[in-house]
């Protein structure tokens, strides 16, 4: 078996990502960075143009799942 992460935004979108991983916590590991990654760009885009990018309490939120997947 191999594991996939799904990022899961508040707004209802869904994104399986396009990378495999052998371990389950691997896969942990890399959701976890790629919520991080997507605060951060967040708050990179609201401080460059607060207009057009809300805050990041105001915005979009991300999570993420792994899940198991066949090999």
């Amino acid at each position: 078996m191999s594991f996939k992460v799904v990022m899961t935004y508040s707004d209802g979108d869904r994104e399986e990502l396009d990378e495999v991983f052998e371990t389950e916590s691997e896969a942990e590991e890399f959701g976890l960075e790629q919520v991080s990654n997507f605060g951060a760009g967040g708050e990179v885009l609201h401080l460059s143009n607060p207009g057009d990018y809300p805050a990041s309490s105001e915005g979009v939120e991300a999570d993420y799942e792994v899940l198991e997947v066949e090999d």
